[in-house]
């Protein structure tokens, strides 16, 4: 559309006057790029088309809309809905926090959406982190859409899941749908499997809502849930007794590098897994208290390699 068509000059001259409630016939022209007649002139189109534009004379008069007026909604699909939130935040670093530009468009978005479309939308933009997906890891907003109305209706879900190059199904209950490390997750309990499962939503080839229904655990923390099973299942077991309470060791140790058990009032012992022994150790250096590595020995080797690599640095 040509930006300086009557039509977008009109639709533009709307705008203004919603979101400048009382703005003069003066800087309604100046923000049009008209002179005050031709702004004048606009408004009677919207008049026209039935939009109530009324205009209190005076020095401290202006233009607003009528009471009781309402803009058209948007009308959105709930695949639509969580794409366009998913994209966003894929697409944009810092789309989850409401200082930013298009964090601030989102929840302008989500606020007039339906509340069956604003819960599941509001919930995935307030669960993400500012991280960006590989782009041949991204997620489907169709099955993420199924998921999670799935998961808000608590209902089970029959799912296609690929893995090693084949294609297995399953019965889920989702008990909730989450971003972390560039990733959707849908975190659940399998009951192909009889345990707790977190599945990646791009592996998801099909999703089919069953009528049973499931009861969510009490208690549960969805992330808690999400980051302790990431650091479960690697080729490494680790064990690490640190000299210090497991409160204070919480504050050191993210949830993604294993689960803290209390050994007693001073020291904590860190249960997890890696494949990278290297990695685990950069973080270990972060604690800021005495710790013994358990196990694995390759660990220990790491630390040692670390170690060397500071001493010969500031040597």
């Amino acid at each position: 559309m040509n930006d300086n068509s009557p039509t977008t000059r009109a639709l533009l001259a709307l705008e203004l006057v919603q979101n400048s409630p009382g703005i003069s016939g003066d800087t309604l022209g100046q923000r049009l790029g008209v002179s005050d007649r031709a702004a004048r002139r606009y408004v009677g189109i919207l008049r026209e088309a039935g939009i109530p534009v009324e205009s209190t004379p005076g020095r401290y008069g202006g233009y607003r809309l009528g009471r009781g007026y309402r803009v058209p909604p948007l009308m959105f699909s709930t695949t639509e809905a969580l794409g366009l939130v998913m994209a966003a935040l894929e697409g944009r670093h810092s789309a989850s926090d409401d200082d930013d530009p298009v964090g601030r468009a989102l929840g302008k978005i989500i606020r007039v959406l339906p509340a069956s479309l604003a819960d599941p939308a509001d919930a995935l933009w307030q669960l993400s982190t500012p991280r960006r997906s590989s782009a041949d890891a991204r997620a489907d907003p169709e099955t993420t859409a199924a998921l999670v109305q799935a998961s808000a209706a608590r209902h089970r879900v029959r799912l296609d899941y690929r893995l090693r190059g084949s294609t297995r199904s399953m019965d889920v209950d989702p008990w909730a749908v989450s971003r972390r490390h560039g990733l959707w997750y849908l975190l659940g309990w399998s009951h192909t499997k009889d345990a707790r499962r977190v599945l990646r939503v791009d592996r998801i080839a099909r999703v089919e809502r069953l009528p049973e229904t499931f009861e969510e655990p009490a208690g549960l923390d969805p992330e808690a849930a999400l980051e302790e099973h990431l650091a479960e299942g690697w080729r490494y077991g680790v064990e690490v007794v640190v000299d210090a309470p497991v409160a204070v060791v919480g504050c050191w140790i993210p949830r993604n590098l294993g689960r803290l058990e209390a050994i007693d009032s001073d020291h904590t012992r860190l249960l997890g897994s890696t494949d990278e022994p290297d990695w685990y150790a950069r973080r270990l250096v972060l604690v800021e208290a005495p710790f013994h590595v358990i196990s694995p020995p390759e660990l220990r080797d790491a630390l040692r390699a670390l170690g060397r690599r500071v001493l010969d640095a500031a040597d």
